[in-house]
């Protein structure tokens, strides 16, 4: 687990996509994307069906190293609302264990805006906790801290002659004078908003620079890729407001 701040809050980043706050002690992830395999083969494109256990065994692992006794998971929980009725007895099973294991929040999102929870969990269609909001998809402009999905964001970078993907944050810092959550003029505090990357076993990326999600973090001091290397957080400049 690599710690930063965040909002003057001490946060974790898990394996590089889950984020951990123990103030609070929530394991927060997004975009778990579950039953993406059998949503493609019901539309003829054959995917290997067992993306659902890879993705609750990376969870249940991820609750175990940090002891977790909440988990918010925000948005695009399934690849579509009917995803939780197509799951395979055992995959259910898992799921319906770790619902048990500890305080669940399903937060909905633009995949599965009509899930029902029928794993166990409450659902809700964002979350205040601890002064930070936290939802599905970033808002632009919004005026309170935040933390959000959706994207997908990954990072890609030359290391030694080789072109390196690799899933990643993104955050967003400075706000401006009139923000809620500004800690200082060029937002050292690490207060603004932030992008989990994908969790789910078959979540593809989109790059972090995308316009579209530089769009989403606006207004912003600054904008970085965030990623965990030998046991540190590495910041990697996206965007920076004109001095």
């Amino acid at each position: 687990m690599v710690p930063f701040s965040f909002c003057s809050r001490v946060m974790h980043l898990v394996e590089g996509r889950a984020l951990y706050w123990p103030g609070e002690e929530a394991l927060l992830v997004a975009d778990l994307h579950l039953e993406k395999g059998s949503f493609f083969a019901r539309h003829g494109q054959m995917l290997p069906p067992y993306d659902s256990r890879e993705t609750l065994e990376r969870l249940a692992r991820a609750i175990r190293l940090t002891g977790a006794r909440r988990v918010i998971a925000l948005g695009d929980n399934f690849h579509d609302s009917r995803g939780e009725e197509r799951m395979e007895p055992f995959a259910a099973g898992m799921l319906s264990a770790l619902t048990r294991s500890v305080d669940w929040t399903w937060i909905t999102g633009n995949h599965d805006p009509r899930m029902e929870a029928l794993a166990g969990g409450a659902l809700a269609q964002e979350l205040e906790l601890g002064g930070i909001r936290l939802r599905h998809k970033a808002i632009k402009g919004s005026p309170d801290p935040e933390i959000s999905g959706h994207f997908h964001p990954k990072l890609t970078v030359l290391a030694r002659g080789r072109r390196i993907s690799r899933a990643c944050g993104v955050l967003a810092t400075g706000m401006g004078s009139g923000w809620a959550g500004d800690g200082g003029e060029d937002g050292a505090d690490s207060c603004g908003r932030l992008i989990l990357p994908a969790f789910g076993a078959l979540t593809g990326g989109m790059s972090a620079s995308d316009p579209a999600i530089l769009a989403a973090m606006q207004p912003a001091g600054r904008i970085d890729a965030i990623v965990p290397a030998a046991g540190r957080l590495v910041q990697y400049p996206l965007w920076r407001a004109a001095a």
